[in-house]
């Protein structure tokens, strides 16, 4: 199993920029898909973007998609989203994930998964 830690959010006013990082503990991260969810106050935890083990294929859902990039670094076992063109709405609790199965691209679900780190809270200001 794989212990992520979140990094990397904070204030931002709409149109700025974050980078978030996760880091993953463990051997074999380079066997892991990488998925991001984000869980804003009041709503369902969500998908936000996906890569695979190798990071050649990446997804996004449409309400990030042009605006976030997700990449990833094998050797440092971390994953990074980074997050332009802010909106009030991307406001919410980012957390990562890690899977073993067969790339899915935007076929994730938060109750594929039984293993969450704290998160890290993404707010932008309008």
């Amino acid at each position: 199993q794989v212990h992520l830690v979140e990094s990397g959010g904070g204030l931002v006013q709409a149109g700025g920029s974050l980078r978030l990082s996760c880091v993953a503990s463990g051997r074999s991260f380079s066997s892991y898909a990488m998925v991001w969810f984000r869980q804003a106050p009041g709503k369902e935890r969500e998908f936000v973007a996906a890569i695979n083990w190798s990071g050649s294929s990446t997804d996004y859902a449409d309400s990030v998609k042009g605006r976030f990039t997700l990449t990833r670094d094998n050797v440092k076992n971390t994953v990074y989203l980074q997050m332009n063109s802010l909106k009030p709405e991307d406001t919410a609790v980012y957390y990562c994930a890690a899977d073993r199965r067969t790339y899915r691209s935007r076929s994730y679900y938060p109750r594929d998964f039984d293993s969450w780190g704290q998160g890290t809270q993404v707010t932008v200001s309008s």
